[in-house]
């Protein structure tokens, strides 16, 4: 795990099942305050190159296959202009 350190391992971390999300971006809602990519635990987010309507960059998930889905993003937009929402993971099967 590259965004989180710890100082030691968790007993259960083979039974631990790591979610993964997707992020959304509503980019006209943005206004480019970065929060979004300050706060992300596994640095996913990323400014672009791109502007918005209202002349602001936006952000991007560059490395959107890293994001668990914590949807700290989208708690602390204060434009409500981000969302995650939860890839479904394939069930292992047991024999």
């Amino acid at each position: 795990m590259e965004g989180v350190k710890f100082w030691r391992k968790p007993l259960d971390w083979e039974m631990i099942q790591v979610t993964r999300g997707r992020v959304h971006i509503f980019e006209d809602r943005c206004k480019g305050c970065g929060y979004c990519i300050a706060y992300c635990p596994r640095d996913v987010l990323s400014f672009t190159d791109r502007f918005n309507r209202k002349g602001y960059h936006v952000p991007s998930a560059l490395k959107e296959e890293e994001c668990v889905n914590c949807h700290f993003c989208e708690i602390i937009c204060p434009d409500f202009a981000i969302y995650s929402e939860e890839i479904p993971q394939p069930k292992e099967i047991e024999l």
